[in-house]
């Protein structure tokens, strides 16, 4: 297994306000697949995925990528390793304003030892033709499609996509979700999409449910169907 997580808990608060917001959460992705945890708001998705991207710490269980604890690293290896290995895509883009689209992407190239060709991820991200615009001259979804390419540039093990299209309308989130499709089967990234968009999951390898902290189900998906046929 590829990732692994084991046994994962994760607490918020103190005293009387302490809340118990992952418990013993265990599951794991093959390399290459694409995962979805899905659950309502508050079932801890987004939390798991932070623990998962070393951008949280969990207060018990081992997050292990690839034979490596994400727990026995420290700062500056974690840091290292979160820059070299790991993708962000979030709902709100969080673009550098006066960049352009190349160069937004660029920053991301920057922080790999063995970045993708930019070109060709231009091309293939369908931004060639607006690599010289500026944020504010930009669609939701090609501000989108410039933070997946930023993500995507450093060609990391795991892209981690938080309601990548929580921000876009229907027709644009379905161009999102084809494009992390084509990303995946392209580039081999495996990739964790959080989301509580039930239709999502029917594009994914493996589906994990959420609620209340705990997982309620998980299963791979025999059933895959492209993302181009989603509706919800």
């Amino acid at each position: 297994m590829f990732l692994e997580i084991e046994k994962i808990n994760k607490y918020y608060g103190e005293g009387e306000n302490r809340n118990h917001v992952l418990k013993d959460v265990t599951t794991g992705v093959e390399k290459g697949k694409i995962c979805v945890l899905l659950g309502p708001s508050g079932s801890g998705k987004s939390t798991l995925l932070n623990i998962i991207g070393g951008i949280d710490e969990a207060d018990g269980g081992n997050i292990i990528i690839d034979g490596a604890k994400l727990e026995d690293m420290k700062e500056k290896q974690l840091s290292l390793y979160r820059r070299k290995h790991l993708g962000y895509v979030f709902q709100m883009y969080n673009l550098i304003p006066n960049l352009t689209v190349k160069e937004n992407i660029e920053v991301g190239a920057y922080l790999s030892d063995s970045p993708l060709d930019l070109n060709e991820l231009l091309n293939t991200l369908g931004l060639w033709e607006h690599k010289d615009k500026l944020p504010n001259q930009l669609s939701g979804g090609q501000q989108q499609r410039t933070a997946i390419g930023r993500a995507i540039v450093k060609n990391p093990d795991i892209l981690i996509c938080d309601e990548p299209t929580g921000a876009l309308d229907y027709n644009t989130s379905k161009e999102i979700l084809q494009l992390i499709e084509k990303v995946n089967k392209q580039y081999g990234n495996t990739i964790i999409i959080v989301t509580h968009n039930d239709a999502i999951k029917n594009m994914a390898d493996k589906v994990v449910h959420l609620h209340d902290g705990r997982i309620r189900k998980e299963y791979d998906n025999e059933n895959k169907i492209p993302a181009e046929q989603l509706e919800w």
